[in-house]
């Protein structure tokens, strides 16, 4: 980054403090963002021009301090102690000030030229906070400008103070702390040789060496010299007998305190203490009794509304697909390019027909959801349900966005500190019916069944992650630690965020799973005039119609969902060499029920078993694979004798 020559500009802040919204407003739609922690799990940049000068923006993950927790974490110390940025831009959710300061207190020890977004303001104000960003400047040495991302307030006013600090390269004041502490942190620095690896400036490594003894300079203490050694012990115990307390809470005790402090000097409460209406929202959300109730009714009409919307779609834009396959057929007969038109037209039609009219509403309500902060609440719920599991309580987000895509989902289990979370979090993951197998669902079994049979479908997927969550953690030694889970504000999400945010998953679907599925019709359709894919299905036989009981010429549909789960749908009526309305005088509806049963829950698609490979090793892939593909072939012998009977 650093040979571009462009100053790099990074947005630090604490999660949920609306930091990628305020990087998205500055460099247009680069960033998912929502009203719920530990969303961004990995950094995002662009390249901008401000009056005239490139500047390359980074994005980086919601973190908490400079202490690393998980590997989400990590991904903020690379950037800012490896590729030591020109400008760091500390974005805080002013509504919580006070809790947020520390982190800032932290970052200030750096002493690199930075700039405070007082984000939120409007949430602060609507809370009874009254913040003085004069009174702030002063007491942080620091410029400070307020900010509400969400509606564009104090964007331009943030990047001409950007500009303005980098040109000026002003110094940054370290904060000052209790005497006694300040005296022992320069002891140490004295201490530091020349060719020590400081990190930032020697106050800040002497800090870090005080209070991160497990989790910074591990090596680097391992090969220090015996007078560093013993200047470090003694600081450390000076410290603990002088407060009666571990070294590292002495520092975080001082950063709180002038936390605290800075928030008391530049802020006024004055409102009291009067319950606010979100409070008392709240207390009804997430209420032990009611809130459950209440989960239950905002899932089944999240099911309902995306029925009620796609039905109607698909029923209107099949129509016209099916007319096109017949006017192909009567005109072309049954040759090669009849069938490579009629896998093009499946492609192309079966994803605007077929799946769109479902994936939309679900990509829009899951983010209306998720800005609203109520998916954060039902993590909350869902806590002791999933302790109980053997689950930690934070694997909630990640499965949250499963019902997405398994893809992010995997990847955002780094917001979990231990690899035994993270593992048994990935391997249920791929059991969590994301939009494409939530498409197959309601384009099969609630479009031919009814929406009671889908909607049993999902709960029973929901029981059964629940029973696999807890027969995998049998594996483990260690329980699950408790949940920490930062609760936004409740706030109306932005209609124009939410269709921002619905265009950026739509587009993903757009450029990387449509042309998988106009390939593989047209593969599909080539196949079937060469006739391989005779091949295919009778070495799938014993399986696809003697196990299954399903029609020998779907065998090969199974092959090709595991590029993509959608393909598997598109593929069935092609295999079949049937239309949608058709399908019933082609399959019955156990059939329908067996199918939707071994594609739902049959091997990860090929995103999902690269992206297990990269985040949690080919050993876990491998066992997810085998994983699903066991419990696909089981539950679908099951549902076939249960039928059957």
């Amino acid at each position: 980054m650093k040979d571009n020559k462009e100053p790099v500009v990074v947005f630090i802040g604490q999660p949920n403090c609306g930091k990628s919204t305020l990087f998205n407003a500055i460099a247009g739609l680069k960033a998912e963002t929502s009203n719920f922690p530990g969303t961004t799990v990995k950094h995002t940049h662009s390249k901008v021009n401000i009056a005239g000068r490139v500047l390359n923006i980074i994005d980086l993950p919601g973190t908490y301090s400079l202490n690393p927790a998980d590997p989400a974490e990590k991904v903020v110390l690379s950037h800012i102690f490896l590729e030591k940025p020109d400008l760091i831009i500390n974005v805080v959710d002013a509504s919580i000030l006070g809790r947020s300061l520390e982190l800032t207190v932290e970052l200030l020890e750096l002493k690199y030229p930075m700039i405070f977004a007082l984000n939120m303001i409007d949430l602060a104000e609507k809370k009874g906070i009254e913040i003085s960003p004069e009174k702030l400047e002063k007491a942080l040495g620091i410029p400070v400008v307020p900010t509400v991302a969400t509606h564009g307030r104090g964007i331009k006013e943030l990047l001409d103070k950007a500009l303005l600090a980098l040109e000026e390269k002003r110094p940054v004041p370290a904060p000052a702390w209790s005497r006694d502490v300040e005296e022992e942190i320069e002891k140490l620095e004295k201490q530091l040789p020349e060719d020590f690896p400081v990190v930032a400036n020697k106050r800040f490594t002497a800090i870090k060496m005080i209070e991160a003894r497990k989790l910074l300079f591990n090596e680097v203490l391992k090969e220090m010299n015996p007078p560093l050694k013993k200047a470090l012990d003694e600081v450390r115990k000076e410290l603990e007998e002088a407060h009666n307390a571990p070294e590292y809470e002495v520092i975080s005790a001082e950063r709180h305190h002038l936390a605290m402090k800075i928030f008391e000097e530049s802020s006024r409460v004055y409102r009291g203490k009067r319950t606010t209406l979100e409070e008392r929202v709240d207390d009804v959300l997430m209420h032990p009794i009611l809130g459950y109730f209440i989960l239950l009714v905002v899932f089944l009409g999240f099911f309902f509304i995306i029925f009620k919307i796609g039905n109607p779609l698909e029923e209107l834009l099949i129509g016209p697909l099916e007319s096109l396959r017949h006017w192909l057929r009567a005109g072309m007969g049954s040759g090669i390019l009849f069938h490579l038109l009629d896998g093009l037209t499946q492609g192309i039609g079966g994803g605007v027909a077929i799946v769109l009219p479902f994936f939309l509403p679900l990509l829009f309500l899951m983010s209306f959801l998720e800005d609203l902060g109520y998916l954060a609440r039902a993590g909350y719920l869902m806590d002791t349900f999933m302790h109980r599991l053997g689950i930690h309580g934070k694997s909630v987000a990640p499965f949250i966005l499963g019902f997405g895509c398994n893809v992010p989902a995997v990847v955002s289990t780094r917001i979990l500190e231990s690899r035994r979370d993270r593992v048994i979090t990935s391997l249920l993951i791929p059991f969590i019916p994301c939009a494409a197998r939530t498409t197959i669902i309601l384009a099969l079994i609630a479009f031919y069944l009814g929406p009671f049979w889908a909607l049993g479908f999902y709960v029973f997927n929901i029981f059964l992650v629940a029973v696999l969550g807890r027969i995998i953690s049998l594996f483990f030694k260690t329980p699950a630690p408790g949940l920490i889970l930062e609760i936004p504000s409740l706030k109306f999400p932005s209609l124009k965020g939410v269709i921002r945010k619905t265009y950026l998953q739509l587009k993903s679907f757009l450029k990387f799973a449509w042309p998988i599925l106009i390939v593989g019709s047209i593969a599909l359709g080539l196949l079937q005039f060469l006739g391989f894919d005779k091949t295919v299905n009778l070495i799938l036989s014993p399986l696809v119609e003697k196990g299954l009981g399903l029609p020998q010429e779907l065998g090969v549909t199974l092959i090709f969902g595991f590029l993509r789960k959608e393909l598997s749908l598109i593929m069935m009526l092609q295999a079949l060499g049937t239309s949608y309305s058709d399908l019933l005088t082609v399959v019955s509806k156990e059939q329908i029920i067996i199918f939707t049963v071994f594609i739902s829950f049959f091997i990860p698609c090929l995103s999902t078993f690269a992206i297990l490979w990269k985040e949690v090793g080919k050993a876990v892939a491998f066992i997810s694979a085998a994983l699903n593909t066991g419990v696909a072939i089981l539950l679908s012998l099951a549902a076939r004798l249960i039928l059957r009977w």
